[in-house]
């Protein structure tokens, strides 16, 4: 099999809702699982990171569960329109194609619809991440090299006016 076609597979398998898709074809063999049905791969930020009117200090176990997850601990004023591009599996986030090469994006780039944004790798195969919306890069929440959750905040855009 060829590595567009896997692609394509895994694309339209996280359309449906299936949860399990096995393939064989001569000597190859793919499979494809989850463990329940996905929502969109991209969701907006405006009620995730708005501030709670009393606030008391996180607890040590609080801050440990919030560094694991490469979120930050102090919450920052998004803009009104932003957008955070969320990981769309469990693996390793990568900046750009291969080391030494220059990052799919940097702080303040613009970027559109079906942009690749960045890489996260699960299972020695790299998954490029592309955007939905189009915006400026606002912030790249997590470091180049270190694991991510499913639905974990990467990437935040403020989206383009009109």
């Amino acid at each position: 099999m060829e590595v567009e076609e896997i692609k394509s597979l895994i694309e339209v398998f996280e359309r449906t809702t299936l949860t399990e898709l096995e393939l064989h074809r001569g000597e190859s063999r793919l499979i494809l699982k989850r463990e329940s049905v996905r929502g969109s791969l991209f969701q907006p930020i405006t009620a995730v990171l708005q501030p709670q009117p009393t606030q008391t200090a996180p607890s040590p176990t609080q801050q440990t569960a919030a560094q694991a997850k490469g979120a930050p601990i102090q919450e920052k004023r998004m803009p009104a329109n932003g957008y955070v591009i969320e990981a769309p599996i469990v693996g390793t986030f990568f900046r750009r194609p291969a080391p030494g090469e220059e990052p799919y994006v940097e702080v303040g780039d613009r970027i559109n619809p079906g942009d690749t944004v960045c890489l996260v790798e699960a299972m020695k195969v790299m998954n490029e991440v592309r955007t939905e919306r189009a915006g400026i890069v606002k912030e790249i929440i997590v470091q180049d090299g270190k694991p991510v959750e499913y639905g974990q905040p990467l990437i935040v855009l403020e989206l383009f006016e009109g």
